[in-house]
């Protein structure tokens, strides 16, 4: 199931992580993890997020994703299903 992974961290924290160098390893841990098809990067009210899609058939490997962002980076994160434009046809 190809899933989106959002996850946003708080501004303090982030600049820490900024600073002691954990905050890119720990988003490049995050995207070598689940063999991201694509991620991107932005602001949303003022904190860092991030957006991951990638593709998860074992729901029991959510921990071993979503732990470490939570650990490194106080992270919030959100994870729902998406569809590509050519899943959503051949659904309808």
């Amino acid at each position: 199931m190809r899933l989106m992974l959002k996850f946003t961290i708080p501004v303090e924290k982030g600049n820490q992580a900024e600073r002691d160098g954990t905050l890119g390893k720990a988003i490049a841990d995050l995207v070598r993890e689940v063999n991201a098809e694509a991620s991107y990067f932005a602001l949303e009210d003022g904190k860092r997020m991030g957006i991951v899609i990638f593709e998860e058939s074992d729901q029991a490997r959510m921990p071993a994703i979503n732990e470490p962002l939570f650990a490194a980076l106080d992270a919030a994160i959100e994870i729902q299903p998406v569809l590509t434009a050519e899943d959503l046809q051949r659904a309808l």
